[in-house]
């Protein structure tokens, strides 16, 4: 691309204010100092603020460039150079480098190893999950620290609103009144930080899920037929956290081959906007074979996404609670025999965890169903302690052999990790 519009952006780029409500978040991106840095995440989740939050404990910080943009469709990877040279011509030589969305230029990942082969601390955005481990994993093996972002935690969002809670606070009566109101905001209205900031303007989801179906899915994977599409993120997020197989899922929305169905939820997980966990059992190829549960990456957008009724709280305090086990990077599988366990964790080669969620157990029946597939989790994984999570309930349950916990989920979503 011609030299005076490269650095016509390299300059427009080079002024970014983080805003006052800014939160800085959670994860820390500087582990491994010697590595490449890869934050990766869904659109808007604020992966270009992180970075630039990074960038500004730099003093040398002028090498920035994000890839998103109209003027750079021509790129390739032949610019790469040109842009180092820019680089050093007006700034000087400099030893850090930060780049947002670079996935959009094929063979960047030459670059990359090159500048870290050379010394140089790199740090790069994407939001396609599939784009960014098959370069990294071909070329940057062994010389790379990922770390997914997602939108806002509930600790983040209470940062976000401005609050504070002490551990002493949360006993008394309006400490839990005031945690609990904000917990029912942060169920509603999901954590992507614009969306909170532009009071809750339903349009900002509605732009956010056409770029990510338009250009991430559709144009970015040559596909043609829309509708199959939009019924399929239709159905999953009407039905989020229920089973549903791809034979299944293909009757739903009209193909006659389920690999076409496959494939579809194969460019859609690469955005972030779904996950899909499968049946634990220690046969992967039992794992392939069973139907999936599938979750989407905030309450608010899956809301906006499905058609769902007061019914259908359980299931969506179910997906938070998996959003927030993904953020801790816990590998999740659910438990299926003669029962149901919403969640088993998997660490190294056995399961430690089994997390059964619902919005409440003070109906008999309920209570006793959770219980059983609960049980059964521990039973078969040989655990002593299960968890139930609930809207509000909380208490302790002995049964002869298991120690059961009832928690409120935002006490859980808490607690340190």
């Amino acid at each position: 691309m011609e030299r005076t519009v490269l650095s016509s952006v390299v300059f427009d780029q080079q002024v970014f204010k983080l805003s006052n409500n800014h939160v800085p978040r959670l994860t820390n991106p500087f582990a491994r100092d010697n590595e490449i840095v890869v934050l990766s995440g869904i659109r808007r989740c604020g992966k270009s603020t992180f970075l630039q939050e990074i960038r500004s404990t730099y003093k040398q910080n002028n090498y920035f460039l994000n890839f998103d943009d109209d003027r750079l469709v021509q790129f390739n990877i032949d610019d790469f150079q040109i842009l180092y040279e820019i680089f050093i011509e007006y700034f000087g030589n400099q030893t850090n480098f930060f780049f947002d969305e670079i996935q959009n230029i094929k063979g960047w990942e030459r670059f990359v190893r090159r500048l870290h082969e050379n010394g140089n601390k790199v740090y790069i955005t994407g939001s396609n999950a599939s784009m960014l481990s098959k370069a990294s994993g071909t070329h940057l093996t062994g010389r790379y620290y990922q770390s997914e972002l997602y939108p806002f935690s509930f600790n983040e969002f209470i940062r976000f609103k401005k609050k504070q809670f002490s551990p002493n606070s949360l006993l008394t009566t309006k400490g839990k009144a005031e945690i609990k109101q904000l917990f029912n905001e942060y169920f509603d209205k999901g954590g992507f930080p614009a969306f909170l900031q532009n009071d809750d303007n339903r349009q900002y989801l509605k732009s956010l899920y056409e770029s990510i179906l338009y250009r991430d899915i559709i144009v970015r994977n040559g596909l043609t037929n829309e509708k199959e599409l939009l019924e399929l993120i239709y159905y999953l997020a009407s039905n989020v956290s229920k089973l549903a197989s791809y034979n299944s899922l293909a009757k739903v929305i009209g193909v006659k081959n389920a690999t076409t169905v496959s494939n579809y939820l194969e460019y859609i997980q690469n955005t972030y906007l779904i996950f899909a966990i499968n049946k634990f059992d220690f046969s992967l190829k039992t794992q392939v074979q069973n139907p999936k549960k599938f979750y989407f990456i905030d309450n608010a957008l899956v809301r906006e996404l499905g058609f769902f009724t007061s019914e259908d709280k359980g299931r969506l305090l179910e997906n938070l609670v998996f959003i927030e086990l993904k953020r801790r990077s816990k590998e999740v599988y659910y438990h299926s025999n003669k029962q149901e366990c919403d969640f088993v964790i998997k660490e190294k080669n056995k399961i430690v965890e089994a997390i059964q969620v619902c919005w409440s157990v003070y109906n008999a029946e309920t209570k006793a169903r959770e219980l059983k597939g609960l049980v059964e989790a521990l039973s078969s994984y040989n655990l002593r302690k299960g968890i139930i999570l609930t809207d509000s309930d909380e208490g302790k349950l002995q049964t002869d052999s298991f120690e059961i916990e009832i928690k409120p989920v935002w006490k859980w979503l808490l607690e340190s990790f």
